[in-house]
C-alpha cells in the first residue's frame, strides 16, 4: 500500500505535533505568542578617510585590550560587595578590602602599568560601565577620600579623570566595538 493512499486528517495529532506557546487573554479570546530574542542589524561602517579608519582601528585595539580587565573588575567587585555585606565589623571589612587590593595587584600589576594613557582612560570608562560606579567612587569607598584625591591628582597629571562616566550615546564607538566583538549587550 502506498503512503499517498492515506488521507491527511488535521484533527489527528501526533506526539510531536504540538508547539507549546504562551497565551494572552484579550476580550475572552486567547492569543498565542512566542517571545523572540532581540536582533540587532548593523551595517558595515564606511570611513571618510584612511586616517579616520586608522583612528577607529586603534580605538578598537585599545578597547579590546582593556575590556577583560573591566569585566574582571565587575565580577570581583560584586563578590567583594557580597562579602562586605556579610562582614561583622569594620575590621573584617578592612581585611577583605586589603585582600581584594592585594589580589588585584598581584594579578594585574605588570599589565596595568604597561597600559598607555589612552588605554587607561578607556579602562576608567569601562569600569564605570561595568560596575555602575566611577573609578574615583570605588577608590574612595575602599581606600578613603584622601587616597582617592591623590589618585585623582595623579590621573589628572596624565590627562585622565577618575570621575569620568560612561555614556553609551557619547561613547557610541566604544559601545559599537563591544557589541560587535562578541561581548554582551549593555543594559541600562
Amino acid at each position: 500500500m502506498a503512503l499517498a493512499q492515506y488521507k491527511n486528517d488535521p484533527t489527528i495529532k501526533g506526539v510531536k505535533d504540538t508547539i507549546r506557546v504562551a497565551v494572552t487573554n484579550v476580550d475572552d479570546e486567547l492569543i498565542p505568542w512566542i517571545g523572540l530574542p532581540e536582533i540587532i542589524i548593523v551595517d558595515t561602517r564606511i570611513f571618510k578617510t584612511p586616517l579616520e579608519k586608522a583612528k577607529f582601528n586603534r580605538l578598537r585595539y585599545n578597547v579590546l585590550k582593556v575590556m577583560p580587565y573591566a569585566m574582571f573588575a565587575r565580577q570581583r567587585y560584586a563578590i567583594l560587595q557580597t562579602d562586605l555585606a556579610k562582614a561583622k565589623n569594620k575590621r573584617d571589612q578592612r581585611i577583605l578590602v586589603k585582600a581584594f587590593e592585594g589580589e588585584i595587584k598581584t594579578m594585574f600589576e605588570r599589565e596595568i602599568k604597561n597600559l598607555t594613557i589612552t588605554q587607561g582612560g578607556i579602562l576608567i570608562k569601562l569600569i564605570d560601565r561595568e560596575t555602575g560606579n566611577s573609578s574615583y567612587d570605588l577608590v574612595k569607598e575602599m581606600k578613603g577620600g584622601i587616597t582617592a584625591f591623590f589618585y585623582q591628582s595623579v590621573a589628572r597629571i596624565f590627562g585622565n579623570n577618575l570621575k569620568n562616566k560612561y555614556d553609551p550615546q557619547e561613547d557610541r564607538d566604544i559601545e559599537a566595538i563591544i557589541q560587535s566583538s562578541g561581548y554582551y549587550m549593555y543594559n541600562l
